[in-house]
Order: structure tokens, then sequence, then C-alpha cells
């Protein structure tokens, strides 16, 4: 008797199992979510979890904070250090950077593109790729020929990247942006990257690896 007789005689329905997902808070204007763009996808895909990429604004939340601007800006030595820490945890990733000459540099439209590309096969590349203009390249990131140069390489045939553009210009795509910035306030989100297993909360590049694991562990269950 075949599986499928078997499950229809005993009325028992096979269990699929979903894998965790690692809900991805990041920032293309955060120095620390350049290094976990970077990382992420070859980390849960060895640790068998899927991720939820989910771009923000910080500038909202840093303004609630009553900060005009990041506090590598506002803490001078806190700058002074930041900068050289990207430098050693990039090449301890074996990863480029360059300390861009302007910082913070503002991100709105590649986030807005970013969060209509949610579960898009192209929006990990894209990521990447914006990540590098800005923290390797040092170009402005927040401009149409920058988001296009992005996209192009990664629609399929018979994608237009301007279309995209004026898709993520349009006033219910803003809403949906400033609706997903609200959304990390309220869960007590108050820097990038920041990571999400269910509830449990991790913040920084240096634990994204703890995030993973714990997602792994309780895929394991």
């Amino acid at each position: 008797m075949n599986d499928t007789l078997k499950t229809g005689l005993t009325g028992h329905q096979p269990l699929h199992h979903t894998p965790p997902t690692l809900e991805f808070w990041f920032e293309f204007g955060s120095n620390y979510s350049y290094l976990s763009v970077m990382r992420i996808e070859a980390l849960a895909r060895d640790a068998g979890i899927g991720i939820a990429w989910k771009p923000f604004l910080l500038g909202p939340i840093f303004r609630d904070f009553g900060w005009s601007s990041s506090p590598f800006v506002l803490q001078e030595e806190k700058g002074r250090y930041v900068w050289r820490d990207m430098a050693r945890q990039a090449a301890k990733h074996g990863l480029p950077f360059n300390k861009p000459s302007r910082f913070p540099r503002s991100a709105v439209l590649p986030l807005r593109v970013a969060l209509l590309g949610a579960g898009q096969a192209w929006l990990p590349a894209f990521c990447r790729t914006v990540m590098r203009q800005n923290w390797v390249d040092d170009i402005e990131i927040d401009s149409a020929d920058s988001v296009r140069l992005a996209l192009l390489p990664l629609l399929p045939v018979g994608g237009d990247a301007d279309v995209l553009i004026r898709q993520a210009q349009s006033e219910d795509n803003k809403l949906a942006l400033r609706r997903q910035t609200e959304e990390a306030r309220r869960r007590g989100i108050f820097g990038a990257p920041t990571f999400f297993v269910g509830d449990e909360m991790y913040w920084g590049d240096d634990r994204l690896d703890d995030a993973v694991l714990y997602a792994k562990t309780l895929a394991a269950r």
C-alpha cells in the first residue's frame, strides 16, 4: 500500500516542518549593517534557516532619542573608534571597506526599492550592490541613477528598473516604509542591524552568528 493510501486510511496528515526565519532589520546607511548584509545569506544557508529582509529608516528612530545624527557622529571618541573597528571587522571577514566621504549617507530610495523587493529573488544581490556602492565605492546611493545601476544586472528578462523605481516612489510604498519603521520602533529596535528569531532580539553585526545559531537550534528541535 502506498503512503498516500496509508494517509487516507489512517486520517493522519504528514507533518511539514517549516524552518525558523531570521528577521533581518537593516539600513543601507548603517556601517555595521554592511557587514551583515554581505555575510547573512551564506550563514543562513549553512544553518538551514530562512531570512526575512526588513529594510527600515534609522533617522526617525534616532530623532525620537533626541539625536540629530548617528551617535558615531555626535560622539567624537566613538566615531574615531568605530572606523578603526570597521576596518578590523571587514578584514576579519575578508570584505573590502572604505570609509565613506559622507556619513551618514541618505538611503531613502534604495530602502524603498528593497521594501518593494521583499520576497523577490533579486533582493539580496540588490542589497549587497547598494552596500558596496556606499561602503566600498563611496558613491551617493540615494539617487535613481545609482539604484538603476544596482538593479539592471539583477532583473529577469523583460524587467524594467525604471518601472520599479517609480513603484518604489509611489505614495503607497512610501507609507509602507514609514509603517515598517514604526514597527521597528514598536518592537524596541534602537539600531541596525537588528535580528529577531521569534521574539528573541539580537543587536549588532557581532550578534549575527548568535542569532543564526539560535534559529538553527530551534530548527533542530
